[in-house]
């Protein structure tokens, strides 16, 4: 399985970036999908998730600002980040795990098969 982030790039403050992740060998619609982000010198945090085909769950952090959705013909998952501001700067990651995660077992990384390579998000005036 591999996953190929991208989408990443500077970005103003109060600014919007779509980021993507294309998945080979394994099908999107029977796993969950979810994005995590590393700030320099911080640990790696969950983002957000989608499993099931429709159930999102988000961090406190980006909720009501980022979405993520899926398109299963492209086998493409995807990050909308709106409303983007400094501490959202980051190496974002996308990461692929069994469709039968749980609400509590999503931000743990151990329970992720696969990561993408991660692609660098930087807001900034």
């Amino acid at each position: 399985v591999q996953l190929q982030a991208s989408g990443g790039g500077l970005v103003q403050p109060g600014g919007s970036l779509r980021l993507a992740c294309t998945a080979s060998g394994r099908t999107l619609s029977t796993a969950t999908m979810s994005w995590f982000r590393q700030a320099p010198g911080k640990e790696r945090e969950f983002v957000a998730a989608l499993r099931r085909g429709t159930m999102t769950s988000y961090s406190a952090s980006v909720k009501g600002r980022f979405t993520i959705s899926k398109d299963n013909a492209k086998n493409t998952a995807y990050l909308q980040m709106s409303s983007l501001i400094p501490e959202d700067t980051a190496v974002y990651y996308c990461a692929l795990g069994s469709d039968r995660l749980i609400t509590s077992s999503l931000s743990l990384k151990d329970k992720y098969d696969s990561w993408g390579q991660g692609t660098l998000v930087t807001v900034s005036s």
